[in-house]
């Protein structure tokens, strides 16, 4: 059985006098696509922030293989973030921007050009590799995105909302890519969407958020059969069978 890779205990977050996150408790284990679901505003990205280290929190602790990161610097962390505006450097080829990654860690430029071009080929965009962000497409800027990230050699990989902006079909096309990098590179991901669909498409489990707490963790299988509450059963179950009554009708419509 996987061994934990995170624990997370008691985590609280507030901004003013608003609580954005009230003692929140998990676990993500080793090698694990962790989604983590909910509406604007429930907390998931100020979460994922807490986790890398871009924010303090004002109560409880973060825990990586046993070690307490609570603190920690976010350089320290091992971790990696692929920002859902992508933040890639508008001045700099994909090359660039991925070797630039290898540059910060110190390594040797002839070693960090040929991981930058490995990584960019993992990738699916060595015909790419000399263009600029401008000139490609979502999908793409987002592959550059997670190459990025993935040439720091983060063991956990964090996903803020990273195909918000994307079109249908290279979402669709970019979901069986992000799984197939996971494969290759033994990632744990956590993942944020508030997307009901992508989330049971991707996960090994769901983490189903409202109002800064967890309402339900659980598999896809168990969510359905078994939803913790209403707003579990109305925010995900709900959704989904719109969605697919949707897809009937369109079915029938276009038979």
């Amino acid at each position: 059985m996987a061994q934990d890779k995170l624990i997370i205990r008691d985590l609280c977050k507030r901004f003013g006098s608003r609580e954005v996150l009230d003692k929140i408790s998990f676990t993500v284990r080793e090698g694990e696509f962790l989604t983590i679901l909910g509406p604007s505003g429930c907390g998931k990205t100020t979460l994922l922030r807490l986790l890398m280290g871009l924010e303090q929190a004002e109560g409880g602790t973060i825990h990586k293989d046993g070690q307490d990161i609570t603190h920690l610097a976010p350089s320290l962390r091992k971790m990696g973030m692929v920002f859902q505006n992508y933040a890639l450097f508008s001045n700099m080829s994909v090359l660039g921007n991925v070797e630039y990654a290898l540059k910060k860690t110190g390594r040797d430029k002839a070693l960090a050009r040929r991981t930058a071009i490995e990584l960019i080929a993992r990738v699916g965009l060595t015909e790419q590799i000399n263009q600029k962000p401008a000139t490609l497409s979502g999908g793409q800027q987002q592959r550059v995105a997670i190459a990025r990230t993935l040439a720091m050699s983060p063991d956990v990989l964090l996903l803020d909302e990273p195909m918000s902006a994307l079109d249908v079909d290279t979402r669709l096309a970019l979901r069986s890519e992000i799984r197939s990098i996971q494969a290759e590179f033994g990632s744990t991901i956590i993942y944020i969407t508030h997307d009901q669909e992508e989330a049971f498409a991707m996960s090994d489990r769901i983490m189903v958020m409202r109002q800064g707490s967890i309402s339900q963790i659980d598999t896809p299988c168990n969510l359905m059969d078994q939803p913790a509450d209403d707003y579990v059963r109305q925010f995900v179950i709900h959704n989904i069978q719109l969605k697919i009554d949707s897809l009937i009708r369109y079915a029938r419509e276009e038979a």
